[in-house]
């Protein structure tokens, strides 16, 4: 089994966390003052640098004023979508 880091569904759950935060038209700056972490720490979660577990994931979304639940089903299809090739 691939690292989870190397494979598209994680492309697609790094999208989804922009996507996500952009859509409330928060910062990194932002959603990192609200985490109490630095803003580097967004962006390395954003650019998939930085791995964050489902305890930091639920905190994110709960600052981004959304469930770990929605983000989740959110992510599940998006990932039963077929891929567009570009």
């Amino acid at each position: 089994m691939e690292k989870s880091v190397f494979t598209g569904e994680y492309r697609k759950f790094l999208e989804l966390l922009r996507e996500t935060r952009k859509s409330v038209n928060v910062t990194q700056a932002e959603l990192a003052a609200r985490l109490g972490r630095g803003q580097s720490f967004i962006s390395k979660c954003e650019r998939g640098e930085a791995r964050i577990d489902v305890i930091q994931l639920r905190s994110i979304c709960k600052a981004l004023g959304t469930t770990l639940a929605a983000f989740v089903s959110d992510l599940e299809e998006g990932l039963n979508k077929p891929s567009r090739r570009r």
